[in-house]
């Protein structure tokens, strides 16, 4: 029988293009009433405090980095960046063309599928208007969970919502967080999706050493897929 009974994927990178920050991002500092450059910077530089979710809500989080920041925005400009943030993540979000098709054949073959990401209040928001949102059995969110990658936590979380042990799982993601390590060292396996325009990803911490399986588009997890099966096949007599 197939070694793997679930795949689990990172969203941001992988179940999606590269990402980077675009023009919704400046909306949203100049109803802050904060440089641009300066908002960014405070975002980047607290992303894994945001995507635990210990900071509050949506508005509260923002209200936070607003403080980092140095400014202080009436309660509406506040409550007005936090739709303005809700729209240029999500507008930052594209799916990858072979996003649908990977999931949906994985699920043809009896596989259950899920998405494990470190992410802020935006990504459980939005996600469920995504097509890929009919084809995952789990979704794990960081911000929910309140630990991000490579904290166990977040990959065990996912096994026991499909009652799957570890070993069970593969996990594919770009190599941010740690989070391919982070797979291993919770009893998973792991494969790297290293497609060409990832060079120009928003990563943070990223697997820098793994030495694991590299995938050069995603639809070739099916191949991996299909080898562990290969492989487990007993041969004729």
């Amino acid at each position: 029988m197939p070694r793997f009974q679930a795949v689990l994927f990172d969203f941001f990178g992988t179940l999606t293009r590269s990402v980077q920050r675009g023009a919704g991002h400046r909306d949203t500092a100049r109803l802050l009433g904060c440089p641009s450059d300066t908002f960014t910077a405070v975002l980047d530089r607290t992303f894994y405090q945001r995507a635990t979710g210990r900071l509050g809500n949506a508005e509260a989080t923002l209200r936070w980095v607003c403080a980092q920041a140095g400014v202080d925005p009436p309660d509406g400009a506040v409550r007005a960046a936090v739709a303005s943030r809700h729209r240029a993540v999500r507008a930052d979000t594209r799916l990858r063309p072979d996003a649908v098709s990977t999931l949906a054949t994985l699920r043809h073959r009896g596989l259950r599928t899920g998405v494990i990401s470190d992410c802020t209040h935006e990504l459980p928001a939005f996600l469920p208007d995504l097509a890929i949102a009919p084809l995952l059995d789990v979704r794990i969110f960081s911000v929910q969970v309140g630990r991000c990658k490579p904290d166990p936590a977040l990959y065990l979380t996912a096994c026991r919502r499909l009652g799957l042990a570890p070993e069970d799982c593969l996990y594919v993601g770009d190599g941010g967080s740690q989070e391919l390590t982070g797979a291993e060292r919770a009893g998973m396996r792991a494969a790297r999706l290293a497609a060409p325009d990832l060079t120009e990803h928003m990563v943070f911490n990223a697997d820098l050493g793994w030495n694991g399986p590299v995938l050069g588009s995603l639809s070739e997890v099916l191949d991996l897929v299909d080898a562990e099966v290969t492989v487990a096949r007993p041969l004729p007599a």
